[in-house]
């Protein structure tokens, strides 16, 4: 049976002032009426049976879960008691999968990602599926590029070594590579092997973890002493001391880099990580003639190329290719393509002013 499991543990921190601690990225209606949690649960209809959808996520943000998301058994809304990266998160989830169903199939997906085309994203999971079922091997979904992007991770595919089933779209994967710098991202478009990696997996629930036992020798044993407490008056206990001693490590430096057999399914999803106010200007619908995005009540004049979001009335003068989101205890300003930098201001807020995080 195919299981969804919603990584929701994010932060968020690049959506700074309007992504809180109390309520990150994704439970906010970034780019629809729809919070990005709630469009990914919905691009599942249709794919994934409702009583198989589950979510990882931390306490603080448990209510935000069921609130946003009636649908979820609050008995698979799993509580991680720290965050120790995604390699925990999906060990944690594969035992529960497990522990409900021994055949159980995977689908690992971010909570806070745009699909705008969900056939193709229903059709590409179908395909990544019996790739998985049929080989034992680890899924990813790789994103055909349109552009030399060093913001993403890339996965190498192996034109040579095709899946007999699905020739045209899933492959083997050659190699891993972290974000590159502007002229090693050109290079990797001009090779066309190379595709974004996406963050989405599929994978038997007893496949991830032979892998992680196999290279992850600690998370396994602490998910040992977790498995036998799923269910039982002493779960939360058993987590709490198991989570004390595992280590944090991410699922794709961990295990995907160095598994004995992984594949990728190249697609065209209309996908983006909306990883930065620049790229929710970027996919915002224009207000005006003048190239502005406008959210809220606000008062333009001689304003070109901005993207400006409010919750109280703001005037802008004279000013050209500027982010603004104001809230009502904090105000961001920055030129558009230095949005990713907001994270270092996050950083600075943590001495200076941590109430606004």
């Amino acid at each position: 049976m195919v299981h969804a499991v919603i990584m929701a543990g994010g932060v968020g921190s690049r959506f700074w002032p309007r992504s809180r601690t109390h309520l990150p990225k994704q439970f906010l209606p970034i780019l629809s009426e729809a919070t990005l949690i709630q469009n990914t649960a919905a691009r599942l209809q249709g794919l994934v049976e409702p009583q198989h959808l589950w979510a990882v996520t931390n306490e603080r943000h448990r209510t935000a879960i069921l609130d946003q998301l009636p649908i979820i058994d609050p008995a698979r809304v799993l509580i991680e008691p720290m965050g120790r990266n995604t390699a925990p998160a999906i060990g944690l989830a594969a035992r529960h999968l497990l522990a409900a169903d021994p055949d159980a199939v995977m689908l690992v997906l971010p909570s806070d990602h745009l699909i705008t085309d969900v056939r193709s994203f229903h059709r590409v999971c179908r395909v990544a599926i019996d790739v998985a079922v049929e080989t034992g091997g680890l899924v990813t979904l790789g994103l055909a590029p349109d552009r030399p992007e060093t913001g993403y991770g890339y996965i190498q595919l192996d034109e040579h070594a095709p899946h007999a089933r699905h020739r045209d779209e899933a492959f083997r994967v050659r190699t891993f590579a972290e974000k590159p710098d502007r002229v090693t991202a050109e290079r990797f478009i001009h090779s066309g092997d190379f595709l974004w990696n996406s963050g989405m997996f599929i994978w038997r629930a007893d496949a991830i973890l032979r892998e992680i036992a196999r290279q992850l020798p600690a998370l396994d044993r602490a998910l040992d002493d977790i498995a036998p407490h799923i269910g039982t008056d002493g779960y939360d206990a058993a987590l709490r001391a198991a989570y004390a001693v595992t280590p944090e490590v991410s699922i794709d430096y961990g295990v995907m880099e160095r598994a004995d057999q992984v594949w990728v399914v190249r697609c065209e999803l209309g996908w983006s990580d909306v990883g930065s106010w620049d790229e929710v200007a970027n996919r915002s619908e224009m207000s005006d003639g003048h190239g502005n995005h406008i959210h809220g009540d606000v008062i333009l004049h001689d304003v070109t190329n901005s993207h400006i979001q409010t919750e109280r009335v703001v005037a802008a003068i004279g000013i050209d290719n500027l982010i603004v989101i104001d809230t009502p205890d904090a105000l961001l300003i920055c030129r558009r393509g230095h949005s990713q930098q907001v994270k270092e201001v996050v950083q600075a807020l943590k001495t200076r002013h941590p109430a606004l995080l």
